[in-house]
């Protein structure tokens, strides 16, 4: 494999707490050297070069959420498709929901996800109980051994404590990760928005917001009671956020995430009755969105994701109350980010930090995933944060085109994207 030099770079690595200047070298699929002083004797010989132009060099993201339809619904996504997509948008490692037809619960499905073709890292979830019916627990170990880098039900609450708590004691024993989503199923059963002013406004059945902190608050019971590894896969809510906030400052074992499209819109961009923009949870309140942009900067939220969740148009196409939830997020997940860069709510290195070294701190990758350290596997997105385009939803690469940002004005287009020093997507040959 021939060497790659990246040259006249602005290299951001939140592990070295790293802005500057510098250059890169990629030797054998991994990075050799990384710094504002590589290659002042000279540029390697027979390297290829990149230059970076002045733009941000960093790791490649890591998206802690990603729904595909593969395997059962491929019309949806396929891994494949998703993996180009993830490409297009900077994104080197997918973690796969075990959402599909059949369910991630035994060993061989979750083989399948990880031999799938794929431009990207593919990193399957298991599910936490059998059919994520919430009833039993699944054979973890075992799913661990295949390939499960955690267990969740996905978008699916586990309404039993009893089972939950079991669930919970049986990682802590072998210290997997658990990943828990939050809406308590009898308060938000057949709600299709946040319970509100604009909810009655337009003669939406809603859910409280608190449907999300009962659940949080039960939970982290629970991982205090247990001792087991847990990540709220979406924080949303300000009391939600207060509770982990609590939670973290007493030293309990939580992480959490919180989706773009929560720190991007509110309640109020349903207006209108856009069906892509139904998602799970459904868009809060603008004061709940504060909450999760200021949670973010002070490190209580841990990483950012993109809920990518395809879905077919015949599904999304309908009254909103009928209407799917989900959206489509793996292109814009980074230019969404750095919306909160430029307004001045957190530095690139905060925002490049929730996208890659808290994720891969999270899930415990030991390949240096995350970071541009010296022998870290070259997995890495080279971008322009400046520049400017409108979210077109019929130009993703994503096979579903459900976008809750189509034709919104962003910043931050991804120029290339290296997945074990090989280039996966170059947007000067692309277009």
């Amino acid at each position: 494999m021939m060497d790659v030099a990246f040259i006249n770079a602005r290299l951001v690595d939140p592990a070295a707490k790293l802005d500057a200047p510098g250059a890169l070298l990629v030797r054998d699929g991994r990075i050799a050297d990384a710094g504002p002083r590589v290659f002042n004797d000279g540029k390697p010989a027979g390297a290829q070069i990149i230059d970076c132009n002045g733009q941000v060099l960093a790791p490649g993201l890591i998206d802690m959420r990603v729904f595909v339809g593969e395997p059962g619904a491929e019309h949806r996504e396929t891994i494949e498709s998703a993996g180009l997509a993830a490409a297009a948008g900077g994104v080197t490692t997918m973690v796969l929901m075990p959402a599909t037809d059949p369910v991630i619960d035994e060993a061989a499905l979750v083989a399948f996800m990880r031999n799938q073709t794929c431009a990207v890292n593919v990193l399957p979830m298991a599910a936490l109980t059998k059919g994520r019916k919430g009833e039993q627990m699944t054979e973890m170990v075992l799913l661990s051994e295949a390939g499960a880098i955690g267990f969740t039900d996905a978008d699916r609450t586990i309404a039993d404590a009893r089972v939950m708590r079991r669930a919970l004691s049986y990682a802590a024993t072998f210290d997997l990760l658990v990943a828990g989503h939050c809406e308590e199923p009898s308060l938000s059963h057949g709600a299709s928005a946040t319970e509100g002013e604009i909810a009655t406004r337009l003669g939406l059945s809603g859910a409280p917001a608190l449907a999300e902190t009962i659940i949080v608050e039960r939970d982290l019971r629970l991982v205090e009671l247990t001792g087991a590894r847990y990540h709220f896969a979406q924080v949303t809510t300000q009391s939600a956020i207060e509770a982990i906030a609590n939670a973290k400052a007493r030293g309990l074992p939580v992480t959490c995430g919180v989706p773009a499209t929560h720190v991007a819109l509110n309640a109020l961009d349903i207006a209108g009755y856009l069906t892509f923009r139904k998602l799970s949870p459904p868009l809060r309140t603008e004061d709940d969105r504060r909450a999760c942009v200021e949670a973010l900067a002070a490190g209580i939220i841990d990483v950012i994701v993109s809920s990518h969740d395809p879905q077919a148009p015949d599904t999304k196409r309908l009254p909103y109350a009928q209407a799917a939830a989900g959206g489509v997020g793996l292109e814009t997940l980074l230019p969404i980010t750095l919306e909160m860069v430029h307004a001045g709510h957190l530095t690139m290195q905060e925002a490049i930090a929730r996208l890659t070294t808290a994720p891969a701190s999270i899930l415990g990758l030991s390949d240096g995933a995350g970071t541009l350290s010296r022998g870290a596997v070259a997995d890495l997105v080279c971008f322009n944060p400046d520049h400017a385009f409108i979210v077109d939803g019929d130009k993703l690469r994503s096979r579903a085109k459900n976008t809750p940002f189509d034709g919104r004005k962003t910043q931050g287009r991804v120029m290339h994207t290296w997945v074990k020093g090989k280039c996966v997507h170059n947007a000067e040959a692309t277009g």
